[in-house]
């Protein structure tokens, strides 16, 4: 009774209001410190997180896998064989990745290393049928100090020595905590029976039997939305990565297998993917071949084409259903925010926040407003009898 006294109390409702604002304005003005301690807090977890990630890439593999061994009677041992046979062929991806691009990528930057004062001259020639001045782009400059590029370079790195080794030691230990995210997510494969029940017991002892319902529902909408991108997400690189590779055998050009798998990857990022990844390979074909170069755009264009307007829509169908607005907002947010990783999961978790916002939020409100209405008709209703 005293506390239904407090509550009521004007006063009671002036101080909260007061202490909500003093804590927003701390917040606000400390925001940079918060959020750089929020920042290293997580970064304790970053193996976990990107163990994690990575075991929910794998996990529908994996359960294709089992699908197919459905013969196999024993649950246990076709889930061993299924998760087993899905890291082999991450690691055998990886692999192929690596022999592919490290040897091919080396050789390009030979190539443009040692053609680099033709491409420079034949760039000016061009300036000059044009009418303009090559001096106008500082090609002069560069013509004379590409016969002493080696020079140049190890100049530069004996000078930028600090930074060069502090790059260099933060790229170490970023490979070293995606290798320990990769062990953990073999661990969170075969732990995975057991984690979801346990999640399960843990949600049915805290919260009343409807609610249960109501998170599963939501946790089984969000699973599909995440699955349902990643599959076709995945699909999707590999048929514009396919297709783009027999492009360039049909031209003839050079590094099919470098120039494709780049293609392929650039393609998961949202929006700005394609782009990137387009100018970079075709800065490599440039290396080799200028008129090779501006097919290869061409190509790539006519590919994102029928890629945007009918592969990507055939895969998704547009089940989705967000708009680009929320699409860039959730990439550039996401980007800022948790990186690639942040990039590459911004449309599902837009979609998500979309779902949750239309099927919960939205229809809550709305029935607290008609729970209103209905509360203010009544007396009015009554004294009219």
């Amino acid at each position: 009774m005293l506390k239904k006294k407090i509550r009521e109390s004007s006063w009671y409702s002036n101080t909260v209001a007061i202490c909500i604002g003093v804590v927003l304005f701390v917040l606000l003005w400390r925001f940079p410190d918060i959020w750089s301690g929020i920042c290293t807090f997580v970064g304790f977890f970053k193996p976990l997180i990107i163990g994690c990630v990575i075991a929910y890439i794998v996990n529908p593999l994996t359960n294709f896998l089992a699908r197919l061994f459905r013969r196999i009677k024993n649950e246990k041992a076709r889930r061993i064989i299924a998760n087993a046979l899905a890291f082999i062929i991450v690691f055998l991806f990886l692999g192929f990745a690596i022999v592919l691009l490290v040897p091919q990528l080396i050789a390009s930057v030979e190539t443009f290393v040692e053609n680099l004062n033709e491409y420079v001259v034949s760039f000016s020639s061009m300036l000059e049928s044009w009418g303009l001045s090559r001096n106008m782009f500082g090609l002069e400059s560069l013509i004379d100090s590409s016969e002493n590029l080696i020079k140049t370079v190890s100049d530069y790195i004996i000078d930028n020595m600090d930074s060069i080794l502090s790059a260099s030691a933060s790229a170490g230990k970023g490979l070293i905590q995606w290798v320990l995210g990769l062990i953990l997510s073999i661990y969170l494969i075969g732990e995975k029976s057991k984690l979801k029940a346990g999640t399960k017991r843990l949600l049915k002892a805290v919260i009343s039997d409807d609610k249960y319902q109501s998170i599963c529902e939501i946790l089984n909408k969000c699973d599909n939305i995440f699955n349902r991108y990643i599959v076709f997400s995945l699909i999707d690189a590999m048929i514009v990565g396919g297709v783009n590779a027999i492009f360039m055998a049909a031209f003839r050009m050079e590094y099919i297998g470098l120039i494709s798998f780049i293609i392929a990857v650039a393609n998961l990022i949202p929006d700005f993917g394609p782009i990137i990844g387009t100018v970079l390979a075709a800065f490599i074909i440039l290396m080799v071949n200028p008129m090779h170069a501006l097919i290869f755009i061409i190509c790539c264009l006519l590919l994102q084409t029928c890629d945007t307007y009918i592969i990507k829509p055939y895969l998704f169908g547009n089940s989705l259903g967000i708009s680009g607005l929320w699409i860039l907002i959730g990439v550039v947010v996401g980007g800022n925010m948790f990186g690639m990783i942040g990039i590459l999961f911004a449309i599902p978790c837009v979609a998500v926040l979309d779902f949750i916002y239309e099927t919960y939020i939205i229809t809550s409100l709305e029935r607290r407003d008609k729970k209103i209405d209905d509360n203010q008709k009544c007396p009015g209703d009554r004294s009219g009898k």
